[in-house]
């Protein structure tokens, strides 16, 4: 075979290869309308991998009169880029405002794709995003691979508060709460009862806490309960028209620590920790045994060195 034959073969596998990764970059990322104006990109209920790309996460968005409001951007670069395409399939309104819910990497790590002007957080999350997002960014290249391709953390440059916002017809509520992180915000538009009330709320699905409070946590869940909601979209998980996630995941956050608690006072040592049995009625919760060691790992030794503090292990 000729030279010039083998370069004209070796070209047509490259761009047939990079045609086949380019289709494996696709998140097939699907709004579905759960409310009037408003809808949902629901992630799947799974850890971070190199076949998902790091999509389990809900985002969202609402189509108002003076333009799109985006909650969340999602883990990547791609999946900001996608959402953004996804967004003008349904409306040609332009994207005003994109709103990080907490500084976790799938939730704010699609921040490039959308102009900079636009991007708002409370401050802590602001502060978490400058803070840990190199770090959370770096991880992810490990856990995901070539799907945060061009992936950098972009921190928003609007710092958000308590209080009313009114957009284009819509009133929404920002709830400035704490517990998941030390910044989590809930977001309720009172003109169509829906609540997004991000990873304080998981729904199927075993919460995560590398940065929980759980007291914290169980208060801002008392908080959505008692907002007057018709439609909920938790962070993780299928979107429920009841307060059945909240109680869900208040049921989780109560058995880990109590039973972490006890673990402690007992004088059980990590692995032994490690080694209790779940309850029946999380057994069912996606990913519940990885999430169960990760939050051992992370809540364990701070409640070993309280108890070693006030002398109630056990001898």
């Amino acid at each position: 075979m000729s030279a010039p034959a083998r370069a004209l073969i070796a070209l047509f596998a490259l761009g047939w290869a990079l045609l086949l990764a380019a289709a494996d970059m696709d998140y097939g990322l699907a709004p579905e309308k759960i409310a009037d104006d408003t809808w949902v990109l629901t992630g799947r209920s799974e850890d971070f991998s190199f076949t998902n790309g790091g999509n389990i996460v809900n985002t969202a968005f609402i189509v108002t009169q003076a333009g799109v409001l985006v909650i969340d951007s999602g883990p990547s670069r791609a999946y900001g880029e996608q959402l953004r395409r996804a967004i003008a399939r349904i409306t040609r309104q332009p994207v005003v405002r994109v709103i990080n819910t907490h500084h976790h990497p799938d939730h704010f790590l699609g921040n490039q794709a959308f102009a900079p002007d636009t991007l708002a957080a409370l401050p802590g999350t602001i502060h978490g995003i400058h803070t840990e997002g190199g770090s959370f960014n770096d991880n992810m290249y490990r856990l995901a691979g070539d799907w945060m391709a061009g992936t950098e953390p972009v921190a928003p440059i609007h710092p958000l508060a308590a209080g009313p916002l009114e957009l284009g017809g819509h009133q929404f509520e920002l709830i400035a709460l704490e517990g998941h992180t030390g910044a989590d915000l809930a977001i309720l538009d009172r003109s169509t009862g829906v609540l997004f009330a991000g990873d304080l709320v998981f729904h199927d699905r075993a919460p995560t806490t590398p940065h929980a409070r759980l007291p914290a946590w169980q208060a801002s869940l008392d908080t959505l309960e008692a907002l007057p909601f018709r439609h909920l979209v938790p962070g993780h998980g299928p979107v429920a028209n009841d307060a059945g996630p909240i109680r869900q995941t208040r049921a989780w956050l109560g058995w880990l620590d109590r039973t972490l608690r006890q673990a402690a006072d007992e004088g059980l040592d990590m692995t032994e920790a490690l080694a209790l049995p779940l309850p029946a009625e999380f057994r069912r919760l996606a990913v519940v045994d990885a999430e169960y060691r990760r939050s051992v790992g992370q809540l364990y030794p701070a409640l070993e060195q309280q108890t070693l503090r006030t002398g109630k292990a056990r001898e």
